[in-house]
């Protein structure tokens, strides 16, 4: 599930490894404001600028948009959608498991469920860690504390690397967390040395959105349908 979204983008908890006393030390309090974090949002709503650096080519690809989130509860599933504005408008829309791609230069909708695409790729491939239970990142990842850094936009965050314990189509990524515990940015690093990196900013949470905004408006008898 590597482009969407979703900025399913809080976590339950980490089961974290630090590589010296200050990160042991300081893992506990990051752990503890996850969890405030994550047990106290009901929704989020940000602007979103994700960063593709390719080596070989030198080149660097900026797309800029904003999200809206609405995490998984007992009474619905979750609701991510993502609005590209630049360089092009390209609408993104994941309920549960099934997403919608709307391209409106093509007159196109690609459709397809997450798990299985690849039209949904870099997006999700940064922002999917956020999202995952403590329980998944400590069997699937060993974590460690890099530091505190300041991210683009002057945000004080706790940096962290997260290493797969079994073989990925990628090699490590990271994430940077807030004092809030929020998880403001996430990247991917690719084992050709590709890099992909998620930013939020202009946060906001636990506003009123209603579900009804995560249906794409597009007119289905005039749009190409394409199964991803």
């Amino acid at each position: 599930m590597r482009k969407f979204v979703i900025l399913s983008l809080f976590i339950a908890g980490f089961g974290l490894m630090a590589q010296n006393a200050k990160g042991q030390g300081v893992i506990p309090e990051i752990l503890r404001r996850l969890d405030l974090n994550n047990k106290s949002l009901q929704s989020l709503k940000a602007d979103v600028t994700m960063v593709k650096y390719n080596p070989q080519l030198n080149a660097t690809d900026n797309t800029v948009g904003s999200t809206s989130y609405l995490p998984k509860t007992a009474k619905h599933v979750m609701y991510v959608r993502i609005d590209w504005t630049k360089p092009v408008e390209e609408q993104i829309s994941v309920i549960g498991e099934s997403y919608e791609l709307y391209r409106p230069r093509l007159n196109q909708v690609i459709v397809g469920k997450t798990g299985a695409s690849k039209n949904i790729a870099p997006v999700g491939g940064a922002l999917g860690f956020m999202s995952m239970s403590r329980d998944q990142l400590k069997a699937n990842y060993t974590v460690v504390y890099i530091g505190q850094e300041q991210i683009n936009g002057g945000a004080t965050t706790w940096h962290l690397e997260l290493t797969p314990k079994t073989a990925t189509s990628y090699k490590t990524a990271e994430i940077w967390v807030d004092g809030d515990g929020m998880p403001r940015q996430a990247k991917v690093n690719e084992k050709n040395g590709d890099t992909t990196t998620v930013l939020l900013s202009n946060i906001r949470k636990n506003e009123t959105i209603k579900s009804d905004i995560f249906k794409l408006n597009y007119d289905k008898k005039k749009v190409k349908i394409v199964k991803g």
